[in-house]
């Protein structure tokens, strides 16, 4: 995600509930996809090696990231503190000991997903100039802080334009031939924010549901069937209702069972789309980040773990604050937690290092079995 949702998210991801199944495809589009299963065009990636031109290699496919705020490594520019937040203190305080660009305190999503499938993390889109030819060759990072599937009022690339650069830089690569790798693509809310907060219009809300499932299949099926990924991750929809920015409400005692229900509507409206996509289940991966959230962030503390699932680590002193802020004279308008790694959240909707590193183990084996196939 990127900047935090109101709370008249809360209002949209009820709807969702509701909404949600004029998304999916109509049976005869559902028939007509499974008819026409189109074979991927082997395409080149940008950097070389790995990219499965040589079939006796044993190098990892280059892996693309195409997402926000969860998958960021750097892409959103230093605009200032107020607005890119994950350029400054305190983010970056246990990894690397520096703001990055990533929403957290340490690693993010991207950094584990990398590391189950054996490589280093990819370089992030805005940083390609200064990165090692070794290292691009294992892909790039377009993920970009408030990003959604179509356009969210953050004047950040959406999926769709993120894909673009993609394929303007396969064009310019001149080894041809080669399929493109395994592209990864998370979406975690940013769209449903928008669409609660603009206007604050409930009807707008609802319209906008449809489209951004629909949108966001198109740019699935782009990616196997014009940008030749042979493997696509996307990740579901989290439990937004366990993210500080509703528990707070709650005195950080519980999770908000409306907008958990509406994630839950969004993830059944997206596995849809994928069976629909992929019958047989050989090219899209549906990463499940929904269930080992729930299990860790929508629990009682756990001794040895997170004492704190629901309560973030940089808590602002109002709800309208955020991580990192300060006043006119440069004091803090923030509290800082001793240990992140007992804190499941680090903000207001971003996980901690190891909130994120719980998680892997919970995925790590899929992405092994599905890439192995």
């Amino acid at each position: 995600m990127g900047p935090p949702a109101l709370p008249t998210a809360r209002t949209l991801l009820l709807l969702l509930c509701l909404a949600v199944s004029s998304a999916m495809l109509t049976p005869a589009a559902e028939a007509a996809a499974r008819r026409h299963r189109s074979t991927p065009t082997p395409s080149s990636g940008v950097g070389g090696g790995g990219s499965g031109c040589d079939a006796t290699s044993t190098s990892p496919s280059p892996l693309w990231v195409f997402g926000d705020s969860y998958a960021d490594t750097g892409n959103l520019g230093d605009l200032g503190r107020e607005l890119t937040h994950a350029w400054y203190d305190p983010y970056g305080d246990t990894f690397p000991g520096r703001p990055t660009g990533r929403f957290s305190d340490g690693r993010v999503l991207t950094d584990f997903i990398a590391s189950a499938m054996g490589m280093p993390t990819p370089v992030a889109y805005k940083l390609r100039r200064g990165a090692a030819p070794g290292l691009l060759a294992r892909g790039m990072n377009f993920a970009v802080g408030g990003a959604g599937v179509l356009d969210t009022g953050n004047f950040q690339r959406n999926i769709s334009a993120q894909i673009d650069l993609f394929q303007a830089q396969q064009r310019a690569a001149s080894n041809r031939g080669c399929d493109a790798g395994v592209a990864v693509v998370v979406v975690s809310g940013n769209d449903y924010s928008y669409a609660a907060d603009k206007d604050n219009s409930t009807s707008a809300a609802i319209a906008y549901i449809p489209t951004v499932v629909r949108q966001l299949r198109e740019q699935l099926r782009r990616l196997r069937d014009e940008a030749g990924m042979r493997k696509v991750v996307v990740t579901n929809l989290h439990p937004m209702g366990c993210t500080p920015l509703f528990t707070r409400a709650l005195n950080y005692s519980g999770c908000d069972s409306l907008a958990n229900a509406g994630a839950a509507q969004h993830n059944a409206a997206l596995q849809s789309v994928l069976a629909a996509l992929d019958p047989a289940n050989s090219t899209f991966l549906l990463l499940d980040l929904n269930a080992p959230i729930a299990a860790l962030a929508d629990s009682p503390a756990t001794p040895g773990r997170f004492a704190e699932p629901k309560r973030p680590c940089c808590e602002t002193f109002s709800s309208g604050g955020y991580c990192g802020q300060h006043d006119d004279d440069g004091k803090n308008l923030y509290t800082l937690c001793d240990d992140p790694a007992k804190h499941f959240y680090w903000d207001d909707v971003h996980p901690t290092q190891a909130a994120w590193a719980a998680v892997a183990e919970s995925f790590r084996p899929n992405i092994h079995e599905f890439l192995s196939t």
